[in-house]
């Protein structure tokens, strides 16, 4: 076969090949003249048929264009049944929406191709961004409508959506990122869905952004402190504890885990430096208490520990371990003593420990390794022999 006769034949089907894409196109246009649901869905699938029949046509705008089109026509015939208190199909309306963005975003990217001469001449785009920036919110909406329905990935997924149409040049000249003050609760949003999710990846995707969210702030840097835990990035984690302590030095999370964390390294001074900061915002916290009291206890600064254990059960008689600190600390002043020179003094000190070690006894009677030693000492050295025969028992036969 000549050349010429291959080259008629190629450009013979090209010609019907375009020829029928105008024909749909054209057919798709009147459709979407029409009031009818049913004939927008029809030209929705004319144009993904003419995509998924030559991928030549993946190359063309105007086919996503309409395709655009014919997808909006479905979602405003579902906000015209909104607005008329209709009952919505509300998974197809944000399904929709989803939609309506990828599609968008697909039609600018060709749209700003650039010609054979390098220049780019876009048609669509400033018509496309304002078009979809009405339809924006409800990526928002929806993320929240999957929330509620603990649909915690899709709902992750419409909030990511919502942030990421800052980071698409379709939408540059709206500068979203400066501009739209709901950006940190989509941030907030996504980051609490991937810590529901256990996922600390996704929960850390989004934190920075959700520190915008200063209603929830707290919450985020649990949420962002607790996935690198899981990461087990140590520094991090602890910046994080430090910060939150430093915003909010009465919250249940960030101080008891600096205290376990110092404690775990032996850093007493470091913890209880934590303990001071503590009650300069709460003098009267238990927890503040107990803690600066461990401290005292683990350093050996026996009275001061004695003082603020004493001022832990002023303020709650059932705190079991200030009972246990304060006997602890008067059984190691006690045996600090020399008993050669201090006996009168040293009996003292274990008739003061009796009470508070009797008591954590009742309080805490699972704790035997705590109690029993300090008491098995306690009644060695007050001479109490029927209570010291009992004690004694229990640490043999533990």
């Amino acid at each position: 076969m000549k050349f010429r006769t291959i080259l008629t034949i190629i450009c013979l089907t090209v010609a019907t090949l375009s020829m029928a894409q105008r024909r749909q196109l054209q057919e798709a246009r009147v459709m979407l003249k029409s009031d009818n649901e049913k004939e927008y869905v029809k030209a929705e699938k004319l144009m993904t048929d003419l995509l998924k029949k030559d991928s030549a046509n993946r190359e063309n705008p105007k086919i996503y264009n309409m395709w655009l089109q014919a997808v909006e026509k479905q979602y405003g015939q579902l906000n015209v049944q909104m607005y008329k208190k209709e009952k919505v199909d509300t998974v197809r309306l944000f399904t929709l929406t989803r939609q309506l963005f990828a599609i968008g975003e697909t039609l600018d990217s060709l749209d700003m191709r650039p010609d054979k001469k390098g220049r780019v001449n876009p048609e669509y785009r400033k018509d496309n961004a304002q078009r979809l920036m009405t339809y924006r919110p409800n990526l928002f909406y929806g993320g929240t409508f999957y929330l509620r329905k603990n649909e915690l990935q899709t709902a992750y997924d419409f909030f990511e959506l919502y942030m990421d149409c800052a980071r698409q040049p379709l939408f540059s000249d709206h500068d979203l990122m400066n501009t739209d003050g709901r950006m940190g609760e989509a941030a907030y949003w996504a980051t609490y869905c991937g810590y529901r999710m256990n996922d600390p990846v996704l929960t850390l995707r989004h934190a920075e952004l959700a520190r915008r969210d200063t209603a929830k702030l707290e919450h985020t840097l649990q949420f962002a402190a607790e996935s690198w835990r899981q990461l087990k990035d140590t520094k991090k984690y602890v910046e994080l504890l430090e910060e939150g302590f430093g915003l909010y030095p009465r919250s249940a999370y960030f101080f008891p885990r600096l205290m376990d964390h110092y404690a775990a390294k032996g850093n007493y001074e470091k913890a209880l430096a934590f303990a001071d900061e503590a009650l300069k915002a709460d003098s009267t916290s238990t927890l503040f208490l107990l803690a600066k009291s461990t401290m005292l206890l683990n350093l050996g600064r026996y009275a001061q520990c004695l003082d603020y254990s004493e001022r832990l059960i002023a303020l709650d008689e059932q705190a079991a371990e200030g009972y246990y600190n304060a006997g602890t600390a008067c059984v190691n002043i006690a045996q600090r003593m020399d008993s050669r020179k201090h006996k009168k003094q040293i009996r003292k000190m274990y008739e003061k420990a009796l009470p508070y070690m009797e008591t954590y006894r009742r309080l805490a009677p699972q704790e035997t390794m705590k109690w029993a030693d300090a008491l098995y000492r306690i009644y060695f050295n007050l001479n109490m022999g029927k209570q010291f025969d009992e004690i004694d028992g229990i640490l043999k036969g533990r």
